[in-house]
C-alpha cells in the first residue's frame, strides 16, 4: 500500500459544497481490516438531482453495497459527492451507474453494487441496479431492505 497522508482528506476542513458531481473530490482512506472479507453499505434516503428535460428535481433512495480491499470510501466526500447531484441534469440510470462507476474506480473493491430506487416521475417509478460482478461467496450480502414502489414513505 502506498503512503497515505490524512492532511489531504476533506474530512477535518471546512469544505465547499461541489457545483457538479465533475467538480466533486471522492477521498479514500487506507482499510485498516483489508485482510478480512466483510460487505460496507452506504444508504442515502434523500438523493436528489435534476431531470436533464425538464430541469424538475427527482428522488431517490440510493443503496451502495461494497467489499473492499486496501480502500474504504472517505464518509464526508461521498457525502459531498451525493450533494453535487442537486443541480445536476441526468436521467436515473445516468446518476446511478456513473455513481457506481466512479466508486468502483476509486476504491477498486473486490466487489460493488448500486441500487437506485427512484420515486415516480410520470407515474413511473425507475428503479436502476448495477453492480461490478459475481460478490465473493464468503461474505453476507443482505438485501437492500428497499421494498418495491407502492408509495415508499
Amino acid at each position: 500500500m502506498t503512503a497515505f497522508d490524512a492532511s489531504l482528506l476533506q474530512l477535518g476542513h471546512e469544505t465547499i459544497y461541489p457545483k457538479s458531481p465533475e467538480e466533486a473530490r471522492l477521498d479514500r482512506v487506507p482499510n485498516p481490516q483489508a485482510d478480512t472479507l466483510y460487505l460496507a453499505r452506504f444508504t442515502v434516503p434523500e438523493f436528489t438531482s435534476l431531470c436533464p428535460v425538464t430541469g424538475q428535481p427527482d428522488f431517490a433512495h440510493l443503496v451502495i453495497d461494497y467489499v473492499p480491499k486496501d480502500w474504504l470510501v472517505e464518509s464526508k466526500s461521498l457525502k459531498l459527492y451525493m450533494t453535487s447531484f442537486r443541480n445536476h441534469g441526468a436521467f436515473h440510470e445516468d446518476c446511478t451507474v456513473a455513481i457506481g462507476r466512479r466508486l468502483a474506480d476509486l476504491l477498486d473493491p473486490h466487489w460493488l453494487r448500486i441500487g437506485g430506487y427512484w420515486y415516480p416521475r410520470g407515474g413511473i417509478p425507475i428503479d436502476v441496479f448495477w453492480q461490478t460482478g459475481e460478490p465473493p461467496k464468503a461474505v453476507w450480502i443482505p438485501d437492500q431492505g428497499v421494498a418495491s414502489y407502492r408509495g415508499r414513505g
